[in-house]
């Protein structure tokens, strides 16, 4: 099957091709015709699979025809990086098309939103919280909204948005087609699907497992040992990109910091930056200016690069959706990837868990060379220069080799 297959103008398969598309993939095949159809859709698919085209396409198609610069199509995403990338998507596939989207959420100049909302766009992707403050200033109107999208919808349960997206549903009055995305279905969700959805076509894309194309590999390790570990990891493999997940936002910048001592291209991003250092980091990750990117789970479901090649657990998830997220991140459309985790004593229940669902037992490695037998420091006599000067000279032995 090709995409020429659904009939597209011949603008918007500009755009396809413009972008490498060539195939669709399983949630495309299957949520693409019944929403041209107009019907509302429910999607469950892991991240990765390539949903984001399959609703921004229909939804061109459809805006092609009937009046321009008005507020006909609305995106809800949970996260600042996926309402951009989102949005990028929509510029890249429509850029034939004359239509005109907007990025909408917080911790960026209201005022320039404004006057570009003022100016006529067609699509907005929109966090919860901005959109509802333009609602309220009058700055926006949503009662040409012809299509809603609902992106993510289990990651705004799990930030608390439901109650921001039921009061926008209330703001929306004229009869809509409505499609909901979502890689879990939590009884909250259910309740929604039910209250705004008409006798919705269900579409479900390996639901709840991680990406096949993505290996995985443990690296048991000491605790004190992790950084160590991860950087001799890193000075190993061949690598284009490599997406680190830490636990907390402390520990993603502290992490970044000691890697980027050690010589290494690195970048953190969790939700203590500014806009722009966010978007900084995500714009020299992508182009390659930064090889590695530490991040929290707020990249999880926010990235949209293909290039990266691992993405490397430095603490284990606390789940096994922010697992399946986490990794999703690499081995993206028809490309494989890997995923490595570095696993403590206490991460065992949550071994067992993502091995039940990959219904496999994940390969323990080793890493050669490396002493898994060192002391824990005392934290009253750490110096991290002798680390890193340790580390220097790891590199180059590496480098040598």
């Amino acid at each position: 099957m090709s995409f020429d297959s659904f009939s597209f103008s011949p603008d918007i398969m500009a755009g396809v091709r413009a972008l490498g598309y060539t195939t669709p993939t399983r949630i495309q095949e299957q949520s693409i015709p019944p929403i041209m159809q107009g019907r509302d859709v429910i999607g469950l698919a892991q991240t990765g699979t390539g949903k984001t085209a399959a609703f921004v396409l229909p939804i061109l198609q459809r805006l092609r025809e009937g009046p321009r610069g008005r507020l006909r199509a609305l995106v809800i995403s949970p996260t600042r990086e996926l309402a951009e990338q989102t949005c990028e998507a929509v510029d890249g596939l429509g850029r034939q098309t004359g239509l005109r989207s907007i990025a909408l959420y917080g911790g960026t100049n209201m005022d320039q939103q404004i006057q570009m909302l003022r100016s006529g766009v067609d699509i907005a992707v929109a966090c919860p919280g901005r959109l509802l403050d333009h609602v309220w200033k009058g700055t926006i109107s949503l009662s040409d909204v012809e299509v809603l999208v609902i992106d993510e919808a289990d990651r705004m349960f799990d930030m608390g948005f439901l109650p921001d997206i039921r009061s926008i549903l209330r703001c929306l009055i004229k009869p809509r087609q409505t499609l909901l995305f979502s890689a879990t279905m939590p009884l909250d969700i259910r309740r929604l699907v039910q209250d705004v959805l008409t006798d919705p076509v269900s579409v479900q894309v390996d639901r709840m497992a991680p990406a096949a194309s993505v290996s995985h590999a443990l690296y048991p390790v000491k605790q004190h040992l992790k950084t160590a570990l991860l950087m001799d990891l890193l000075y190993q493999i061949e690598t284009e990109s490599v997406l680190v997940f830490a636990r907390t936002k402390y520990r993603a910048e502290r992490l970044a910091q000691q890697l980027k001592g050690a010589g290494f291209r690195v970048a953190s991003l969790h939700g203590n930056l500014s806009q722009s250092r966010r978007q900084a980091a995500l714009d020299g990750f992508r182009t390659g200016l930064f090889k590695i990117l530490v991040a929290t789970d707020i990249a999880a479901r926010g990235i949209d690069v293909l290039s990266i090649s691992h993405v490397i657990n430095y603490d284990m998830p606390e789940s096994l959706d922010a697992y399946t997220h986490r990794i999703g991140r690499t081995g993206r459309i028809h490309q494989n990837g890997d995923a490595f985790t570095l696993v403590t004593g206490a991460d065992a229940a949550m071994v067992r868990d993502i091995e039940h669902a990959l219904n496999t037992r994940l390969e323990p490695r080793t890493l050669k060379g490396f002493d898994y037998k060192a002391p824990a420091p005392d934290s009253e006599r750490v110096r991290p220069q002798g680390r890193l000067l340790v580390h220097t000279a790891r590199k180059q032995e590496l480098i040598q080799r």
